[in-house]
């Protein structure tokens, strides 16, 4: 096992002793105004959500519903000139709420869109302020502060109204041509419906965790125009240890035809004070596809080896499985799942901007027999649960302006449909999510 106290610092010095010192920083770093940037995106999301027997509500009556507005203001600057450029980003962000109500704003759930009180009231609004200093050197950037990493094992969300966001350490090195290394160390986050930017951890199905930190180190590499790979590893301290590989494929036959594929694969063993229980849990996916002009068709199969559920961050994107997707992950133990995807781009039928996405997936197998106590699900006679089966159905319309004043401009709307044996609710659910970006700077 690699000593705790050093796997953030060795995963740091990886990254800054890579840096080449042959670089021009004068051209790299561009000045502190002239690279700044500043945007504000305004985003109106609709949540609807219906669990069909209201079992899994925390609600009461099955029913969430919520309509909220969100302004998400950034602010990028450059580097100030020199063989080590310094810079600072910051981020104010207002959640405001339109339409909800007692019974119905999705407590204390995965609904998330809205904060929730202790007397069950969503607030009327919420804000998140925060920023990182970075520094950067040659090829590396470090950032300290509160930060938006998107690894594999560590990944800020923004699936809610408004972004997760973490706090810590962050260095990113594309010293060599094609290779993007990252590592951080991060001691808090703050979850999608948090005002508060120094949350203690918490997982998807465990919940809250009691970890000091989680750190990460990889890289993902092109390795030339058709293939990339990726490795990554994670400690979530006394939680779990996390290792990710995996590869992209895309090869274009002609104009019109080309073919990909990719493979996925986590291992997660526990760690330290071992948290979450005891675990040795490894899951994988693959994927394989054709694009054919306007059309793409893809096939997946996932399938989990261990005893407990694969969990991650709660709300983070850190779970780059096939079959991951609007509402069921399928990363129960022992379940194996298939999916079928198809993506339509309306650019060849003369409404560039437009797009379509269907997908069906289902598992089945799954089984608690030797989950740990934290994973362990039950029947009402108290047996684990064995042999639950799910099912998912998506939908997505997404239309993107493209001219004029409302350039960029976006409406999507997102439907999908559960079904499921006892370990899952029966859902429907709609999001509609309407964003207006705006470049200031």
């Amino acid at each position: 096992m690699i000593n705790n106290t050093k796997f953030s610092i060795a995963a740091m010095a990886m990254v800054v002793s890579s840096v080449p010192p042959m670089v021009n920083a004068e051209e790299k770093n561009g000045g502190f105004i002239e690279g700044s940037s500043l945007t504000v995106l305004n985003r109106n999301y609709y949540f609807n959500r219906e669990h069909r027997n209201g079992e899994s509500s925390r609600t009461g009556n099955g029913y969430s519903e919520a309509w909220a507005n969100a302004i998400i203001t950034k602010f990028e600057s450059g580097f100030t000139q020199g063989t080590i450029g310094v810079g600072v980003d910051a981020f104010a962000m207002i959640g405001i709420k339109l339409d909800t109500g007692g019974g119905r704003n999705g407590g204390r759930s995965t609904f998330d869109v809205l904060p929730v009180n202790s007397n069950g009231e969503a607030r009327d609004e919420y804000t998140k302020v925060g920023g990182a200093a970075k520094i950067r050197a040659f090829d590396t950037v470090v950032k300290v502060g509160d930060v938006f990493p998107s690894t594999p094992v560590v990944a800020a969300g923004d699936s809610r109204l408004l972004p997760e966001s973490f706090t810590g350490v962050t260095a990113t090195n594309t010293s060599i041509e094609g290779l993007t290394v990252q590592g951080g160390r991060l001691h808090a986050m703050s979850q999608p419906v948090s005002s508060n930017m120094r949350d203690n951890f918490a997982t998807f199905y465990a919940g809250p965790v009691n970890s000091p930190w989680v750190g990460y180190f990889g890289g993902d590499y092109n390795l030339n125009k058709n293939v990339t790979l990726s490795l990554y590893s994670s400690r979530l301290k006394d939680a779990w240890n996390q290792y990710y590989a995996g590869t992209g494929l895309n090869y274009s036959l002609s104009n019109e035809l080309s073919v990909f594929g990719g493979l996925n694969y986590y291992k997660a063993v526990d760690e330290g004070k071992k948290l979450l229980g005891d675990f040795d849990n490894n899951i994988w996916s693959g994927k394989v596809g054709v694009k054919y002009g306007a059309h793409t068709l893809a096939l997946s199969h996932q399938r989990n080896n261990g005893n407990n559920d694969f969990d991650y961050l709660r709300q983070s994107d850190s779970i780059f499985l096939d079959n991951s997707i609007q509402y069921s992950d399928f990363n129960s133990p022992k379940e194996r799942s298939w999916m079928v995807r198809y993506d339509l781009d309306m650019t060849s039928y003369g409404v560039p901007g437009l797009s379509f996405m269907t997908r069906y997936g289902r598992g089945t197998d799954a089984d608690y027999s030797n989950a740990n106590t934290t994973y362990m699900r039950r029947d009402a006679d108290g047996n684990p649960l064995t042999d639950q089966k799910r099912w998912e159905r998506d939908i997505e319309v997404k239309y993107v302006v493209q001219t004029g004043t409302l350039k960029d401009m976006s409406f999507r709307l997102r439907q999908a449909n559960t079904r499921a044996t006892t370990f899952e609710s029966d859902l429907d659910e709609v999001r509609v999510i309407i964003e207006y970006p705006l470049a200031i700077l």
